[in-house]
């Protein structure tokens, strides 16, 4: 983590595919699927796929996911997520990977309030 004033740090993040034994999944998914969100972008694996459906459930999280959060809120203690199709058993288990640091002026064009007083 960087001591810079201007820096922020988030946390990647690793989405995984979980399921009980022999469950049947609908959601296109297979146990152990993943995508990893490092900063803003995400990454699959070579040749695998994620629903769109599925990612469009999780997007609203990932973003508060990757914040620093209280120890008592919710947010850092949950981690499944139920697949949208309520008839599929899956879960889509977010987990904090790693610590990514960022500088204001390099993610906005927005001028910091420091740096630019009201």
């Amino acid at each position: 983590m960087s001591t810079d004033e201007n820096a922020f740090s988030i946390h990647d993040l690793r989405v995984e595919v979980v399921a009980p034994e022999g469950a049947r999944l609908y959601c296109g998914a297979k146990v152990g699927d993943y995508f990893e969100l490092r900063g803003e972008m995400l990454h699959l694996p070579e040749g695998q796929g994620f629903s769109i459906y599925s990612l469009g459930a999780l997007l609203p999280l990932l973003a508060a996911k990757q914040r620093h959060t209280d120890p008592n809120d919710w947010m850092s203690t949950d981690a499944d997520i139920a697949c949208p199709d309520p008839h599929c058993p899956s879960r889509f288990r977010i987990s904090r990977i790693g610590l990514r640091s960022f500088r204001h002026g390099d993610t906005t064009a927005v001028i910091h309030p420091s740096k630019n007083p009201s």
